[in-house]
Parts: structure tokens; C-alpha cells; sequence
């Protein structure tokens, strides 16, 4: 009961809250981009099913991550190929690669399928996935994104109560705003560009994380994690060139339309 009433839980609650929304943004952009490969009607209810099943799946590995906090982090296998790749790989080296890699080629598939279609209204025809398939992935990736997010809850605090009532919270969050990011991209190509171009840097951040955790070294190169306020400055910096970009496009057009009626007129 004085863990419930105790000062420094509810300001640890706070932080959890919104570090858990900060994370959770990359999340979004992949479960609308997912979503949006089911027919349209079944679109909200994957999305919002996928997320429920996520946050008791959420909660469920954090009780299995505080029960085996100290194996995480234990050496599974040495890999040693001289002056080509040298590292050690615990479970968390492990899921932060593996799930990096799946991120990176996601990504890189819808930018290539994008470029690949001829009339980008109609790209979403030939690429359907059932409801159950697109939820699995959904619930999978949820789960990659939350690892690294769990351990950083369970850094800052042992308490369950705390940790628990966070994912409940951040998971209600991303069900509020998931239909809000889904309509959004859909009305905005542009940005999903940009969504999917995230999801891959994003990639590459879970890879050097997993490589730094394995001190990975390849070619006698150590492997460093990519730091996250690198990785914000990069997400703000593509947001703020396509904005500008986006307008920039429009005054010409605005201008080449003008010139046109002059000419005709």
C-alpha cells in the first residue's frame, strides 16, 4: 500500500507514460502501413485488436523479462571469423538485430512497391493480407518495438504496479490515435513516404543497438549504437524538408498554372 501512495512511483509512472509515447510513434506508422493491406472495412478492427492483443502480450513479457531480467543479458554465443566479424550475442543482442532487419526490409519493400506501381491509388489492391495475418504481424512487431522499451521501463523501476499501468495507458493511447495516423497517411501520401523512410532508420537504430550490445566488430570496425538524440535530429530533419519541399512544389505549380491562364487568355 506505501508502494501505491509513494511519490517517486507516480513521477516514475509520468516518465514511463511518455517515454512510451515517444516510442510508440514508429509503432503507429507500422501497424497503419500493415493495416491498410486488409480490406477497408476490417482496417479499424485490426488495428485495434492487434494493439489489444499487443498490450496483454506486452504485459505478459514483462512479467517473463522481470523473472529473467539477469539471463537477458548473458552471453548465448561467440562468433569469431578474424579481421571479418567478431562479437558476442546475448538475447537482447539478438532480438534488437533480428528485429532491426525485418524493420529495414518492411520498409524497404513498400518504398520499392511504391515506386514499382504505376498508379499509386490502386497500390494497395495487389498487395491484400487476411485479417488474421496482418494482426500476427502487427502483434509480432509490437512486441520487437517494446522490448527495448520494456527494459528501459524496468531500469527505471522494479515496481510492477508502475510498469503495468504504463503499458496499459500507452497501449489505450495507441488505440485513440491509430485510426487519427491511418486517415492522416492515407490523405497524405508524401508522408507515408517519409513514414516508411522512419521505419527504416528506425531499422537501422535496433541493428547498431543490437551490434553495440554484442560488441560487434566487423572488418576490425566496432559497431556503436546509433544515439537516439542522432536518431530524433535525422526524424526531424526528413519531416522538415518534406514540409518545406511540399510547399515549395505547390508555389510552383500555383505559379506554372498562373502562367498558363495568362498565356491562354
Amino acid at each position: 500500500m506505501e508502494s501505491l501512495f509513494a511519490p517517486e512511483n507516480w513521477f516514475t509512472l509520468l516518465m514511463l507514460i511518455m517515454l512510451q509515447a515517444v516510442l510508440g510513434f514508429d509503432n503507429l506508422l507500422y501497424i497503419s502501413i500493415e493495416s491498410s493491406k486488409v480490406p477497408a472495412p476490417s482496417q479499424r478492427m485490426v488495428r485495434r485488436v492487434g494493439i489489444g492483443l499487443a498490450i496483454l502480450l506486452r504485459l505478459i513479457l514483462m512479467v517473463v523479462v522481470l523473472a529473467l531480467i539477469n539471463n537477458l543479458t548473458q552471453p548465448l554465443f561467440h562468433i569469431a571469423f578474424v579481421n571479418v566479424v567478431e562479437g558476442t550475442f546475448t538475447f537482447h543482442a539478438i532480438v534488437s538485430i533480428l528485429g532491426g532487419v525485418f524493420i529495414m526490409y518492411t520498409a524497404t519493400q513498400e518504398i520499392m512497391h511504391l515506386l514499382a506501381v504505376e498508379h499509386i491509388e490502386q497500390a494497395t489492391d495487389t498487395r491484400k493480407r487476411s485479417v488474421l495475418t496482418a494482426i500476427i504481424w502487427i502483434v509480432s512487431m509490437n512486441l520487437v518495438f517494446s522490448f527495448d522499451s520494456l527494459l528501459s521501463a524496468i531500469a527505471l523501476t522494479h515496481v510492477v504496479w508502475v510498469i503495468a499501468t504504463a503499458i496499459i495507458i500507452s497501449g489505450i493511447m495507441m488505440i485513440a490515435l491509430a485510426d487519427q495516423v491511418a486517415d492522416f497517411l492515407k490523405k497524405n501520401r508524401m508522408f507515408e513516404v517519409i513514414g516508411l523512410f522512419i521505419l527504416l532508420v528506425v531499422g537501422i537504430l535496433l541493428i547498431t543497438e543490437g551490434g553495440h550490445l554484442a560488441h560487434l566488430e566487423l572488418f576490425n570496425f566496432k559497431v556503436e549504437a546509433m544515439s537516439k538524440a542522432s536518431f530524433y535530429f535525422v526524424i526531424f530533419v526528413m519531416v522538415l524538408v518534406s514540409i518545406v519541399q511540399t510547399r515549395y512544389r505547390n508555389k510552383l505549380e500555383a505559379q506554372r498554372l498562373s502562367e498558363l491562364a495568362t498565356a491562354a487568355a
